[in-house]
């Protein structure tokens, strides 16, 4: 696989990890409760939620596009619509403080880890943010095992990395998340590259 179609998956996985939710709010949660190395447990299990559902989305839909041409072509174009329809959403909504959210008492690895991980695998936005976009970057009918690995790699790295720097900055500065209205302008930013995402893609196919 090129790098510009990796940098191309990159991007809007990268926005969509950015854009404030329960994974992001369970993390800073943790984060301003317990600190930034008490976290890092979460993080794994929000990135290990994520590579569970690339998974799911690259074998289930290379299975889709073999044996159901026309149904596959529905599939890409829901998945931009569900991008334009998440760029509407994040546009319009009011946040509350990642303050507020009650964390959870136990700090063990185990437990830390198996509640990113619940996060994501709960989150049904997931799934489909996958499925919208998994397909307008690849030709899913010629998934190799290879192309699988680099794709969970930059997830793997955009992930963790993205919302590494959450807890970071939760640990650091615990004013920053207590405003909603700074959750708002950055949801709107989001909102934009969304909008952008799905009409170049809609171009694309």
């Amino acid at each position: 696989m090129d790098i510009v179609t990796l940098s191309t998956f990159a991007i809007p996985l990268a926005i969509a990890a950015a854009i404030p939710g329960p994974g992001i709010a369970a993390l800073v949660g943790r984060s301003l409760a317990t600190g930034f190395w008490p976290t890092l447990p979460m993080v794994l299990g929000l990135v290990a939620g994520d590579l569970s559902y690339l998974t799911l989305a690259v074998f289930g839909l290379a299975f889709i596009a073999q044996g159901l041409g026309t149904f596959f072509i529905i599939v890409k174009w829901a998945g931009i619509a569900y991008l334009a329809y998440l760029a509407w959403k994040f546009w319009h909504a009011e946040p509350r403080a990642l303050s507020q959210v009650t964390e959870a008492k136990s700090n063990s690895v185990v437990s830390s880890f198996l509640a990113g991980l619940a996060v994501t695998v709960s989150n049904p936005k997931t799934i489909t943010f996958y499925l919208a976009l998994v397909p307008t970057l690849l030709d899913i009918t010629k998934i190799t095992l290879v192309s699988y690995g680099q794709l969970a790699l930059v997830v793997f790295v955009v992930v963790s990395g993205v919302i590494t720097c959450y807890v970071a900055l939760a640990a650091k500065a615990r004013s920053l998340f207590s405003k909603p209205s700074t959750l708002k302008r950055m949801n709107r930013v989001a909102a934009t590259f969304l909008a952008g995402a799905a009409v170049g893609i809609a171009t694309k196919a």
